[in-house]
C-alpha cells in the first residue's frame, strides 16, 4: 500500500530568483494579460542570497487544489495563481495534441503547491517576481513542459517574466493585443560581468503602503509624466542601458540606473493622489551615494529603488568594503551588529580622514536594519534532491524543523 501511495504522487521542486529593474516597469496597458506600457530591463540576483523554493505535487487522491505560502495555507483561487495554472495546463494539453499520453501526468488531477522565501515577503524585495517564476517553473516541470515560459510567468506578476532568466534580462513590451510578443529575453548571462556586486540596504521589512498593482494603475490613469516616460524616455534609455551592459561600462550603467529610479519615483509623485515609496532614510541613502561618488570623482556606487524604501546599490567588487563601512558609519546598527552584513563576505575597510570629512554627516543609528551583499545569478533551477521537497509523501507540507 505504501508503494502504491508513493507511486500515485508526482512531485517537482524548483527555485527561482529575485530581479531588480534598472529600467523600471510601471504601468499596464492590459491589466488582465499583464501587458506593460513600456519595456524594462533587470538584473537577476543570486539565489544563494535571495530565492523562492516551490514544490508542486499532483495525485489522483487529492480532492482539491491547495496552496501553502511560507508554511501557512493560502488562497489557491487567487486569479493570478489560477491564470498560471490554467496556462500551464493549456500548454501541456496542446503539447499532447489532445491525446492523453499514458505515461504523462493526468491534467485532471488536483495539485498541491508549497512555496517558501528565504527573505521577507512583500517588503519591497520583489517577492512576487520570484514567487510566480518559481510556481511556473515547478508546474512546467511537473507537466513536462520545456517551452518559452516567461509569457506564462508574466500572467502571475509582470516582473516575474524577467525572473525566468539569469543575468541581465529585458522584458519586451510587445505590440500584439494578445500579448504573445510580450516576453523576456536574456541580454547577457550572469557570467558576463563577474565584478558586479549588489548591496540591498533593508530599511524596513514592513508591507508597503500602496501595493504595486493598485499604485501603477492610478499612475497610468493620472500621471502625464508616466505617459511621456513610457513613450519617449524609456525606449532611448533601454537601448543605452543594453549598450552599457554589453560594454561593462559601470559609469554609464550606474548613472542611468539612478536617473531611471529617480524618474520612476517622480512618476509616483506625479500620480494623483501622490504615492510616496521613498522615506527619509531612502533619501539619506541617495544623498550619501552622491556625496560618495562626488568625493571619488566618478560613479562608484549606483542606487535604485523599487516600490518601497529599500535601496539596492550596484558597485564593483573593489568598492564594496569601503562603501559598506560608509553605510555602517552613517547608519550604525543598534541591535544586530554582528548580523548587520549578510550574504557574501565583505572585507574590512578603514576610511581615509578626507573621505570621512567629505562624505559622512550626522549618523542616524538603526535606520538601516541590515545590508545583504549579493551578485547577479542564474535563472530558475530544478532541485533534484528529494529531501528538499517542501511537501511530504502525503502531499502535505513537511514540518520544517
Amino acid at each position: 500500500a505504501a508503494m502504491a501511495a508513493e507511486r500515485a504522487l508526482t512531485m517537482a521542486t524548483c527555485t527561482a530568483p529575485v530581479n531588480i529593474a534598472v529600467i523600471k516597469y510601471w504601468g499596464k496597458r492590459d491589466t488582465d494579460l499583464i501587458l506593460p506600457i513600456n519595456s524594462s530591463l533587470s538584473v537577476t540576483l543570486h539565489q544563494d542570497q535571495l530565492k523562492t523554493t516551490t514544490t508542486a505535487a499532483a495525485s489522483r487522491d487529492f480532492t482539491e487544489d491547495r496552496l501553502w505560502l511560507n508554511g501557512k495555507e493560502a488562497d489557491v483561487g487567487h486569479p493570478r495563481v489560477q491564470a498560471c495554472l490554467r496556462e500551464v495546463r493549456r500548454l501541456a494539453r496542446k503539447r499532447r495534441g489532445g491525446g492523453e499520453d499514458a505515461a504523462a501526468l493526468s491534467l485532471s488531477y488536483k495539485i498541491h503547491i508549497a512555496s517558501e522565501n528565504n527573505f521577507p515577503t512583500a517588503a519591497g524585495l520583489a517577492s512576487s517576481a520570484a514567487g510566480y517564476a518559481c510556481l511556473v517553473s515547478a508546474l512546467a516541470r511537473l507537466y513536462g513542459l520545456e517551452e518559452e515560459l516567461s509569457e506564462v510567468a508574466r500572467r502571475g506578476s509582470g516582473s516575474a517574466c524577467r525572473s525566468m532568466f539569469g543575468g541581465f534580462v529585458q522584458w519586451q513590451r510587445g505590440e500584439r493585443p494578445d500579448g504573445t510578443d510580450s516576453l523576456a529575453l536574456q541580454v547577457a548571462p550572469e557570467t558576463h560581468w563577474p565584478e558586479l556586486r549588489v548591496l540591498v540596504l533593508v530599511v524596513s521589512g514592513e508591507k508597503k503602503p500602496v501595493g504595486s498593482t493598485a499604485g501603477m494603475q492610478t499612475s497610468v490613469e493620472t500621471s502625464p509624466l508616466l505617459k511621456h516616460r513610457a513613450e519617449v524616455v524609456v525606449p532611448e534609455r533601454l537601448a543605452q542601458m543594453m549598450q552599457h551592459i554589453r560594454d561593462r561600462d559601470f559609469e554609464g550603467f550606474g548613472q542611468l540606473a539612478m536617473r531611471d529610479s529617480n524618474q520612476f519615483h517622480a512618476t509616483c509623485l506625479d500620480t494623483f493622489p501622490p504615492i510616496f515609496y521613498l522615506t527619509d532614510v531612502s533619501r539619506h541613502i541617495i544623498a550619501l551615494a552622491h556625496r560618495y561618488n562626488a568625493h571619488h570623482g566618478h560613479t562608484k556606487v549606483a542606487y535604485t529603488f523599487d516600490a518601497g524604501p529599500n535601496a539596492v546599490i550596484f558597485a564593483l567588487a573593489d568598492t564594496v568594503a569601503e562603501f559598506v563601512e560608509v553605510v555602517r558609519r552613517s547608519f550604525p546598527p543598534t541591535t544586530n551588529g554582528d548580523q548587520f552584513v549578510r550574504g557574501l563576505p565583505v572585507g574590512s575597510a578603514v576610511l581615509p580622514p578626507e573621505l570621512e570629512a567629505a562624505v559622512l554627516t550626522e549618523p542616524v543609528p538603526g535606520a538601516v536594519q541590515y545590508i545583504l551583499h549579493t551578485k547577479p545569478g542564474p535563472g530558475p533551477q530544478l532541485v533534484d534532491d528529494p529531501s528538499q521537497h517542501l511537501l511530504g509523501p502525503d502531499g502535505l507540507p513537511r514540518s520544517r524543523a
